[in-house]
């Protein structure tokens, strides 16, 4: 079986986690609350609902700002994170989290214009 980063990965918000359960997807949002473990964060999306993402190994890196996670959906709409990349923000230019969210909704709402979705649905 081919790994989680090999496999097709929807980009989704919080409203589409339940659709996705048991899946693999992609998920970019703002790091709200780092559990004290350092085991689970939070994130919210671009319309500010929050998904928890659950981590194999405690973070060693302070974690804020924009992160983009992959990883699978669990039955209580946790992600659990294969991987995340912290979304640098230092160069001038802010992630606009609402407007990509925006994107997604159109990406979701028309599938048969975004061949990549249609595969990952079937």
């Amino acid at each position: 079986m081919a790994g989680i980063l090999e496999l097709p990965k929807p980009r989704i918000t919080c409203a589409l986690l339940s659709q996705y359960i048991s899946r693999p997807v992609c998920f970019v949002g703002r790091v709200e609350k780092v559990h004290p473990t350092g085991k689970s964060f939070t994130v919210a999306d671009g319309e500010g609902k929050i998904a928890t993402v659950e981590l194999n190994d405690p973070l060693e890196e302070e974690l804020s700002g924009i992160v983009e996670v992959i990883g699978m959906v669990s039955n209580k709409g946790a992600i659990l994170a294969s991987t995340y990349n912290l979304l640098r923000e230092d160069r001038g230019i802010p992630f606009d989290l609402e407007l990509y969210t925006e994107a997604l909704k159109v990406i979701h709402e028309f599938p048969q214009h975004y061949p990549f979705e249609v595969a990952a649905s079937g």
